[in-house]
């Protein structure tokens, strides 16, 4: 790479993860100095290529500990929280992460003499949610907004790409069993969003091209449904499997058995997530609050999925590059 550095240095709370490896792949192109928080700096080597030499460096923080958050941000000229889980592990709990830590974070950006940050929600964030994901994503939008109020709020729909925990566990599970569950019927839809349309989003927001204080929703360019999804999964890994409908109560049920589980593939509070859909609202399509309104061109599901779910594939990742 070899943008020259721009003298800015930005904190990723969340960099090692899944978006946030590509939000610091999107800074550095751009310049910035990256500082990667993360609770095991050990384990987050794989950022380093992600940059020139020196441009990205790992530290250590624990969102339920302040004192870590400020030496994280110590100097910094901006801050992402890319914190994010999808079922909690031991003192890994929605609270902790996406609602205290999300206070800890803003708070201490302001106490650094920051006037905001970039905050990454999800579609769907609701304060009064059943579910607890909903419910403590919504918590931390507003504690972000009470701290900093000029921050920049991005609430992405599901997102793909490579490491992805949607359509990589589907196509894994392809291939072990004869069916895929349809969770109430498979009818819920989507609205996937590529992680790299996402990661320049945030991007954006850094490079202050971003309304203050806005909220934007960030789908991809077409809708699907639960089934379609996986019908398309299925076609880009040539596989045939029986898409087995199963009913809310009963997945509700199966959920609350398997987040027993160390590594869960579905929980009770991700069941009350499908009985709503995961789409970009009317309202911030028409105000301009989407990839599409600040000049993103959003990638389909259909472009990405082939580039890397090929290892999924019945007969192999070069099945189709083979001579008889």
């Amino acid at each position: 790479m070899s943008t020259a550095l721009n003298g800015k240095l930005v904190t990723v709370f969340g960099g090692s993860g899944f978006i946030g490896r590509h939000v610091i792949r999107a800074l550095a192109r751009r310049g910035y100095r990256v500082r990667a928080a993360v609770r095991r700096p050990d384990l987050a080597t794989h950022l380093q290529p992600l940059g020139t030499p020196g441009q990205t460096m790992a530290i250590q923080a624990n969102l339920r500990y302040r004192w870590s958050i400020d030496r994280a941000i110590e100097g910094v000229d901006a801050v992402i929280n890319a914190v994010g889980i999808l079922a909690p592990t031991g003192k890994q709990t929605f609270d902790a992460v996406q609602s205290f830590g999300a206070r800890a974070i803003a708070e201490a950006a302001r106490d650094s003499g920051l006037s905001s940050m970039v905050h990454i929600s999800a579609i769907g964030a609701d304060a009064n949610s059943v579910s607890e994901y909903a419910r403590t994503k919504a918590e931390g939008e507003a504690a972000v907004l009470e701290a900093l109020p000029d921050s920049v709020i991005l609430r992405p729909s599901i997102v793909f790409g490579p490491e992805d925990n949607f359509f990589n566990q589907f196509a894994a599970m392809s291939g072990m069993a004869p069916a895929l569950p349809l969770i109430g019927g498979g009818e819920t839809l989507f609205q996937p969003v590529y992680v790299q349309d996402v990661a320049e989003a945030v991007a954006q927001a850094v490079d202050g091209k971003l309304k203050a204080g806005a909220v934007y929703e960030l789908g991809g360019p077409e809708a699907l449904s639960f089934k379609e999804c996986l019908e398309l999964m299925l076609a880009v890994i040539d596989r045939k499997r029986l898409l087995l409908p199963i009913p809310f109560p009963v997945a509700s049920a199966m959920g609350k058995i398997m987040q027993m589980l160390p590594s869960p593939l579905l929980t009770a509070d991700q069941v009350e997530l499908l009985k709503s859909d995961n789409i970009v609202s009317e309202e911030a399509a028409k105000e301009g609050r989407t990839l599409e309104g600040i000049g993103i061109d959003s990638s389909t599901v259909a472009a990405i999925l082939p580039t890397y779910l090929g290892m999924f594939a019945e007969h192999g990742q070069y099945a189709t590059y083979r001579t008889s």
